[in-house]
């Protein structure tokens, strides 16, 4: 339901916002600056009275209202604990993460491990003779 709320909204924002097909309004549709300033004015003015007239609809919109701010709280709260749980920095304080550990300890005693018989390049063969009669 809620999803249909929003999109109704962003659809008739869209549609506002969309230029008209024609380029200059008709004469009789063309309002003064005062007139929607009046138009402004009675509409809060009768927004104010909304409660007066309707109190059951301005007490369960209050109570909405209530819902959806706590809602909205409770999800900011969780999106930065969440954020802040990712983005915490290393407790080691070093990018490469060898900062506060002793020199020598495993990160350097893991270079260079390698044995002499490790290092020896692997057996090939025997070199190919190069025999001028078997030219390809």
């Amino acid at each position: 339901m809620f999803f249909l709320l929003r999109m109704a909204f962003w659809l008739g924002l869209v549609l506002i916002l969309l230029p008209s097909g024609s380029t200059q309004a008709p004469p009789a549709s063309q309002i003064g600056a005062s007139d929607a300033i009046s138009a402004a004015s009675a509409t809060v003015g009768d927004l104010s009275q909304f409660c007066a007239r309707q109190p059951d609809a301005c007490t369960v919109g209050s109570h909405v209202a209530t819902e959806l701010g706590q809602r909205a709280q409770a999800g900011a709260s969780m999106i930065y604990e969440f954020l802040t749980k990712k983005l915490k920095p290393n407790d080691t304080g070093s990018a490469n993460g060898t900062a506060g550990r002793p020199a020598g300890s495993t990160a350097d005693a893991s270079q260079n491990t390698l044995s002499p018989t490790d290092l020896v390049a692997p057996w090939r063969g025997p070199s190919p003779h190069k025999d001028p009669k078997h030219v390809i």
